[in-house]
């Protein structure tokens, strides 16, 4: 029998964590996930340089052409960085954690979990870059995009940490009661879903102690907070109005002093005039809110 082209068969294991088929009841009840995880990678790494153009397109309203590719070239290569670099920090501790609610999750099986919730934010960051890319060349309000992309990157992280979470979750309901047998445990899905198939966001009915969702929710916030200072580590990811192309940015402050000043600032930005003109433009204007 003659194999589909790795191209075509990467999109269709997305195609499958997306709605579902990956993390069926019957793979989650033998403790593993349906997914070749080293298949996924070079998608996610191009579905994050997508986004990066996207973010990129910012800068060719305010800089010379030369500035803006570099620009874009370092933001293609920063967002997979970002994530996959998120990844390896988070995952130990995830594998911790899931040991301690007496999950039988190997670590392999842990790592495609991983990734599967990875490739979920990465397709939802890359759906989401045309419409950053809109917003980018339409506007010189550089608060703005950089809220937008704060925004985007997390509804991306929200969905895939609500994917793990959510697998997670049916994982250690199963796990719940050692004597529950499959057929107890499908039937109970399947009298609550009896209108339509169980997608990967939703949740089953059968009941999973609190202390186990309270683990669960310290890693998740644990992870947000790696993210959150990854991204301030490998900052600029959007071109700098006024200021010369960095790759890196040295460090001070921290995110979320960043963040409320962009929020200060985005309904009185008003880009500066050229030295000799009285026509606005958006050059200097990063000295209004990088205080």
């Amino acid at each position: 029998m003659t194999h589909p082209p790795l191209r075509s068969s990467v999109w269709k294991d997305l195609d499958r964590l997306l709605r579902g088929e990956a993390t069926t009841l019957a793979a989650l009840t033998r403790g593993d996930i349906e997914i070749e995880a080293a298949r996924l990678p070079p998608l996610l790494i191009g579905l994050g340089a997508f986004y990066g153009i996207c973010m990129g397109c910012f800068a060719l309203t305010n800089k010379e052409f030369s500035s803006a590719l570099l620009q874009t070239i370092s933001s293609m290569g920063k967002v997979p960085v970002l994530f996959f670099a998120t990844l390896v920090v988070s995952f130990p501790s995830l594998y911790v954690f899931n040991a301690l609610v007496g999950s039988r999750l190997s670590l392999a099986a842990l790592w495609r979990l991983l990734v599967s919730s990875l490739a979920v934010m990465m397709t939802v960051l890359a759906s989401l870059g045309p419409v950053v890319a809109f917003f980018s060349l339409s506007t010189d309000n550089y608060p703005f995009i950089v809220l937008l992309n704060v925004a985007v990157f997390g509804i991306s992280g929200f969905l895939g940490l609500k994917f793990l979470v959510g697998t997670l979750h049916r994982l250690t309901s199963i796990l719940y009661n050692r004597e529950a047998t499959f057929e107890s445990v499908q039937n109970a899905i399947e009298s609550q879903n009896t209108t339509r198939d169980l997608g990967p966001l939703d949740r089953i009915a059968h009941p999973t102690s609190r202390s186990v969702k309270q683990v669960f929710a310290l890693w998740v916030v644990a992870f947000a907070l790696v993210g959150m200072q990854m991204s301030w580590v490998l900052r600029p990811f959007i071109a700098s109005p006024g200021k010369p192309f960095t790759f890196i940015s040295p460090r001070h402050s921290n995110f979320y002093a960043a963040v409320f000043n962009q929020l200060s600032s985005v309904w009185t930005y008003k880009p500066k005039a050229k030295p000799g003109t009285t026509t606005p433009d958006a050059t200097g204007a990063e000295d209004d809110y990088s205080r």
